[in-house]
């Protein structure tokens, strides 16, 4: 089975990154979650990268804040998909982390989620696996199913409760 890895720079990241496992722990992906700093220890980030192939990694989702150079650099060293989570900063709100990893030169590529978008980097991590795999992409569309039954119930209460009434 394909794996992704989860990669993150702090253990600040986790709230974020815990919510990518939770989603591919839904969709039965296998994964590997490590914090690594590529500017504290170099050498484990290169491993760590330079390996994750022969590991069977088809994804790596990194997520990073401030600089935010790991995702960049997982992508200059493995030859796969990055998708790369831009952390919330309390300098500046995570533009700073925003910029660092969707700013990539050309020839190499990360894919950019929203500012703490651990969910939907795990999304997009499996419908990238999807696309060789039947049975994730059926179990994606029932997750988009579920999605769409849940603001159908919740129409569904608002229309019965009016505004002034719901959530109470």
């Amino acid at each position: 089975m394909s794996k992704v890895g989860i990669v993150m720079g702090s253990d600040s990241d986790m709230p974020v990154m815990a919510k990518a496992a939770d989603v591919l722990k839904q969709l039965g992906i296998s994964f590997e979650m490590k914090i690594i700093s590529a500017h504290r220890e170099p050498d484990v980030f290169f491993e760590y990268a330079k390996t994750a192939e022969e590991k069977g990694f088809k994804v790596i989702i990194a997520g990073a804040g401030m600089a935010a150079h790991l995702p960049g650099m997982c992508a200059a060293i493995f030859p796969m998909p990055v998708i790369g989570i831009p952390m919330h900063t309390s300098s500046l709100g995570g533009r700073d982390s925003l910029y660092s990893i969707v700013q990539m030169p050309s020839g190499i590529p990360v894919a950019t989620v929203a500012i703490n978008g651990g969910a939907n980097a795990a999304l997009l991590a499996a419908k990238i696996l999807a696309v060789s795999d039947e049975e994730l992409l059926k179990k994606l569309k029932d997750y988009s199913k579920d999605l769409k039954e849940q603001v159908q119930a919740k129409d569904e209460k608002l229309q019965q409760c009016g505004y002034e009434n719901y959530g109470k």
